[in-house]
């Protein structure tokens, strides 16, 4: 055999992507302490921390109107699966943080969806999770957006839209119910 043949297996890395707009980045450089580089890795068992207090937040901002410690990030590995996931949890008592639109208060945490906008005060972040399959760390890769990104993106809807365009929602407006057809009675 070949040293590639008997070479461990590599694992894939899950990546959490994580883009961030504010209306007044130009003026008052808040992101200036994010490394918008490179990707980081973070262990597993750690919380990835964003707010204002650089001592205890892996990821400072830099605004007087940001939390100490706004929120955090979990990784975790779901129960019974080899499946793996975030939570986000509300850190701050001032300031309530919405992720797409599930508010959240003070201590209020929710699964991370795939794909998601996390909003607080004047902040958008794009949180886009890239599934791996190592389990002992998982890594953020930091972008920073130039137009504000619930303008920007288009966050997919929870139903699938058919090929012909017309959304499930405009059948049960009219009372009738969708019916399968073959694409050559079009």
């Amino acid at each position: 055999m070949t040293s590639f043949e008997e070479a461990e297996t590599e694992e894939t890395v899950t990546c959490l992507h994580l883009t961030f707009y504010h209306p007044g980045q130009e003026e008052k450089m808040m992101f200036r302490c994010l490394d918008f580089c490179k990707r980081e890795q973070v262990r597993a068992d750690d919380a990835a921390k964003f707010g204002r207090d650089s001592s205890v937040c892996r990821y400072s901002l830099l605004d007087a109107r940001v939390s100490r410690i706004q929120f955090s990030l979990q990784f975790y590995r779901k129960l019974h699966t080899s499946e793996h996931g975030f939570e986000i949890k509300n850190l701050s008592k001032k300031t309530k943080l919405t992720v797409n639109q599930t508010e959240l208060g003070y201590l209020n945490k929710i699964d991370l969806p795939w794909r998601c906008v996390i909003c607080f005060g004047d902040y958008q972040i794009l949180a886009e999770v890239q599934e791996g399959e190592a389990v002992d760390y998982f890594e953020t890769h930091l972008h920073l957006a130039e137009t504000p990104i619930l303008q920007e993106k288009c966050l997919p809807s929870l139903q699938p839209v058919p090929e012909n365009g017309v959304s499930p929602s405009f059948f049960l407006s009219q009372g009738k119910s969708p019916t399968e057809m073959d694409e050559n009675d079009l």
